[in-house]
């Protein structure tokens, strides 16, 4: 790996335009974060109300976070950036406005800032969805690291430059300058060809909620990497948040120090950006572990060292790692998702990071409080060396790894009608098994089971025949007939493979496939008989696996 490979996304048109525009735009969200904190000190003077204006932007994120990933799943991904980026810039063009007219007050502060965190909340899974769909897949990667340099480009000279602006010109100008960076990304944005949503069909949003959790649920992998974000983010918090304190009370320093030690650890995440490629390659899947540990002892010598030189190289080593661990995490997220379920698996993850990300602060803060800031530090990244050895003994994906394939071209879905009336929809496929083979059938189902619930069902269960236990039978339950489809069309090898080979073990040829729609008993709301026989006759002419029930006294001849 080179540093040639690891730009190699800025040679395409479209993600090189974006990422420009993220500069910008990530430079003028710092000047509008200096801004919006001193802002409300000037207006208050209260150290909570500048919490507060500090936690608005993300405290959205928490309670929008999942919608917003469906959104990215159902909707067009390009017009909710825009949506999402316009909201922003309105928020930060009202603050200019009413800055300068003199008529702002705390209360309407607050309430813009929460509003940009809206934007931000929208802006956030369909932003990180969008990168696969802008470069090919085997520079995901180094995509996701050149965003994470964007924005500490923006982290290393927005601050500085941002408490210039308020001082010497006010707050107006950076909530102006602000506004004027989100033009950039609309504009960009709005030159891209309308992508197809991630998944079929008009899903309710709860709807889609849900399954994003049980896809969550479901995926081991998916499940291990939300857990080591989880973790990270609580035990690295304090090196952050309590960085003032330590530069004010170990390092007996100012405010320019503090700054300056905040630059080290931005210019150690640009070379973590570029050198990201080398490392991969060299650790291959313990990367990821390892640069947690390794950010742990950074912290440990921030939180211990009394001497500035001596923490700003330890903030440097803290910078690389914390772009090689989360980078390489994101992009991860990104390639092992499916395109259907893209948006809500990146709102977990940044709940997982950013969501815990507080909890880390609050509790270096509570222990700060008892020993020391410093300490605190040291301690909580005592946490975080754990961490990350703990992961490289589990083990955590590699990037590349569990990446969904395309079913095989001999596997061909079975047709359904459109649409049935009615739900839930009941699934029923029965086995004849011997019984030398029920160890291995039933390992089989524990799998079967989870690609069902992974890809839209909500319950599962295995039944056996009371009067012939050689007779198995899955009952599987999904919210509407159109959820079906949906299934269907989420299948990916990896299910597939599964489903092969759980046919094998039937011993008449293959399981037989019953579907079954709930039908309403209100008298109010009977179903049309005309449409349920000519769905029934379209199932049965197309699929023999739905067999007519041979007391049915309809008897419906197959299509010739």
């Amino acid at each position: 790996m080179t540093m040639k490979s690891s730009i190699g996304p800025l040679r395409i048109r479209h993600f090189r335009a974006l990422w420009t525009a993220a500069v910008f735009s990530n430079i003028g969200t710092f000047f509008h974060a200096v801004a919006a904190s001193w802002a409300m000190l000037e207006l208050t003077g209260s150290p909570l109300w500048v919490g507060l204006m500090a936690a608005s932007s993300t405290l959205p994120l928490l309670f929008l976070a999942l919608p917003a990933g469906a959104m990215a799943d159902l909707v067009d991904r390009r017009r909710i950036l825009i949506i999402a980026q316009s909201i922003m810039g309105a928020a930060a063009v009202a603050m200019a406005v009413f800055w300068y007219l003199e008529i702002i007050s705390p209360g309407l502060l607050l309430g813009l800032g929460l509003l940009l965190g809206v934007g931000l909340a929208l802006n956030m899974p369909a932003w990180q969805a969008m990168v696969p769909d802008l470069v090919p897949r085997g520079l995901v990667a180094d995509a996701v690291a050149l965003n994470s340099a964007a924005f500490n480009v923006a982290r290393a000279v927005g601050p500085a430059l941002g408490g210039v602006l308020v001082a010497t010109r006010g707050p107006g100008l950076a909530f102006a300058l602000n506004a004027v960076s989100f033009v950039g990304v609309i504009a960009v944005v709005a030159t891209f060809r309308p992508a197809d949503p991630g998944d079929l069909g008009d899903e309710p949003v709860g709807s889609a909620i849900a399954v994003g959790l049980r896809y969550a649920r479901y995926t081991l992998q998916f499940r291990k990497l939300l857990g080591i974000a989880a973790g990270f983010a609580v035990t690295s918090a304090a090196v952050q948040s309590l960085l003032p304190n330590v530069t004010k009370d170990a390092l007996n320093s100012n405010a320019t120090t503090f700054g300056f030690l905040l630059g080290a650890m931005g210019v150690g995440a640009l070379i973590g950006a570029f050198t990201r490629p080398i490392g991969l390659d060299r650790l291959g899947s313990a990367m990821v572990p390892l640069s947690i540990a390794v950010f742990g002892v950074a912290g440990i010598i921030t939180g211990l060292s009394r001497l500035i030189p001596v923490t700003a190289a330890a903030l440097l080593l803290a910078g690389v790692c914390w772009v090689w661990s989360l980078a390489t995490l994101n992009a991860t997220v990104q390639l092992m998702s499916p395109q259907w379920v893209r948006g809500r698996a990146m709102s977990l993850y940044s709940l997982a990071f950013v969501g815990f990300l507080p909890i880390g602060s609050i509790i270096g803060g509570a222990l700060g409080n008892v020993i020391g800031a410093a300490e605190s530090i040291a301690v909580m990244s005592v946490g975080t060396v754990i961490l990350g050895l703990t992961f490289t003994r589990i083990g955590v994906p590699a990037l590349g790894d569990s990446v969904p394939g395309e079913p095989p071209e001999d596997w061909v879905t079975q047709p359904h009608a459109e649409h049935h009336q009615g739900g839930p929809v009941m699934i029923i496929n029965t086995w004849v098994i011997r019984h030398a083979e029920l160890a291995d059938f039933l390992a089989t189902m524990n799998e079967l089971r989870r690609a069902r619930l992974r890809t839209g069902a909500y319950e599962w269960t295995l039944y056996r025949n009371a009067e012939d236990p050689h007779r198995m039978s899955e009952f599987m339950l999904l919210s509407s007939w159109e959820d079906h489809i949906r299934q269907h069309h989420r299948i990916d090898a990896e299910a597939v493979d599964v489903i092969r080979r759980a046919s094998q073990f039937d011993q008449t040829g293959r399981p037989q496939t019953r579907h079954l729609v709930a039908v309403s008993v209100d008298p109010e709301r009977v179903p049309e008989w005309d449409q349920l026989l000519a769905v029934h006759d379209d199932l049965h002419a197309s699929d023999g696996s739905i067999p007519l029930d041979r007391e049915d006294p309809v008897k419906v001849p197959p299509a010739s």
